[in-house]
Formats: C-alpha cells, structure tokens, sequence
C-alpha cells in the first residue's frame, strides 16, 4: 500500500466573507483525482472554519492553522483541540514556522501540542524545517531531526500524523528547494524515522513538501520518491491549486 499523496492549502492570515466565498467556489467546481489518489486539505483562518466546512465539496477537508497545548480555560485568544472537535474540524496544523520564529514556540512545546491534539482525536499537519542560516551552516539534517525528535518523544502513534518539511527560506520568497534538495531531505527523515521510531513508521508516514510551491514546480517536485504531496500557501488561494492537486497524478504513473 503505497502512501497516498497530500495536497494542504494554508491560507494563513487571508481572506474576507466574500473572498472565502469565492475560494470554495472554485475548489467545489474543480475537476481533480480522485480521493484514492489524493487528500486534500484547506485551512483557513478560524473565524472561516465553519462557513468553509458547511460549503465546502465532501471529498476535500478542513483543518485549523494551529490549537492550543493544553484543555480549554483562562488562555485569552487561544482555541483548544476540543473546540475543534466539536465543530467536526479533523486535521490541524501545528509548529509552523511563522508560530515558531514569531511566537517563539520551542520544539519540545510543539511536540506537546502535537500530542494533545492526537489525544484528542485530530489528525496533525506536524511542521519543521530549518532556516536559511541554518542551510548554510550545513546543519539541516541536525536541525529537523530535533525537531522531529520532540514530536517522537511525545508520540507513539503516528497513523494520524503529517509531516510537512517547509525550509523556513523558502517560504514565500519565490525560492524554492530544487527538487533534489527536498528529496535528499525527505528521504533523510525517513531514515530518521526508520532508526529512531520504526520502519513501518517511515514506510507509511506521509512526508510532505512546503515552500514557495506553485502550478510550475509542483509536477518535479511531486514526482521526488520521498515527497508524498505538499503544504501550499499563497498559491492555494488561487486557481492553480488546482493544478498542484492535479499533481498527484505523477504517483500514478511513476
């Protein structure tokens, strides 16, 4: 049973009613593979989440972009897991890396978070990647696997968990990792996994690709051994959204 591809569109901080509206229109009128070949997941912000998932098409989901650590309470601006349960959200994402540069959240607080969520019963879009200094320096691997690392330490089932590697330099700058550079990466965490959680983990857990990804190099990078689909930001508030969920097909026919 191969791995099935993942498309997940972040919306981030975006969108208007009538903005949202238009968005869903043109997701639900979309002609894509089908949902033995893909998943497709949309996040929008959270005051969308319910107008999102009461219109939008059956076959594609909705997550939040982010749930706090803990139970419900005295945490002024937070939403909790539950909250997102009880609205019928299935997936969230978590340690993202504008919530870790800009909230300072640390790896071991994102692995907390990860497994509350999973306690919960959410399905995890788990983020990591490193910076541009951090490329440089050589230490990508290093940095990743510790961050995947605090995720492990605090999970033993990853059925329900993403992986998105998203080099925090690449994210909405226009640069984007060769197709060999997230290869060489992905395939590293796989064998992170395989060493330090178990091979059926690496073998079946979807290790997907965020940053700078568009309509014109998705195909490549879709096609890599190791990049089981995508986490999509600017470019999944626009019609070519549909042509990187279309880039499933690769798997297809590799």
């Amino acid at each position: 049973m191969g791995r099935k591809f993942f498309v997940g569109g972040n919306w981030k901080c975006n969108g208007t009613n009538d903005e949202v509206k238009k968005i869903v229109s043109m997701l639900n009128a979309a002609e894509v593979p089908s949902q033995d070949v893909v998943e497709v997941v949309v996040s929008p912000p959270y005051v969308f989440l319910p107008v999102v998932k009461s219109s939008l098409r059956p076959d594609f989901h909705v997550a939040a972009q982010n749930c706090w650590v803990k139970k419900g309470g005295a945490y002024t601006g937070e939403v909790s897991a539950e909250m997102l349960v009880n609205l019928d959200i299935p997936w969230v994402i978590l340690g993202h890396s504008e919530r870790r540069a800009l909230l300072n959240e640390s790896n071991e607080f994102v692995g907390d978070k990860v497994a509350y969520a999973l306690a919960q019963g959410l399905k995890v879009i788990a983020c990591i990647g490193e910076t541009l200094e951090q490329r440089e320096s050589g230490s990508t691997v290093a940095v990743v696997a510790a961050q995947t690392k605090a995720i492990a330490e605090k999970v033993s089932d990853w059925t329900n968990v993403v992986l998105a590697y998203e080099p925090v330099w690449a994210i909405g700058t226009g640069k984007v990792a060769s197709p060999a550079q997230a290869q060489e990466v992905h395939l590293e965490l796989r064998k992170w996994l395989e060493t330090n959680v178990s091979s059926e983990v690496a073998a079946s857990t979807r290790i997907i690709y965020g940053g700078s990804v568009n309509g014109g190099n998705c195909k490549e990078l879709g096609g890599q051994p190791d990049v089981d689909g995508f986490l999509v930001g600017g470019a999944s508030l626009k019609p070519e959204f549909i042509d990187i969920i279309k880039a499933a097909e690769v798997k297809k026919s590799a």
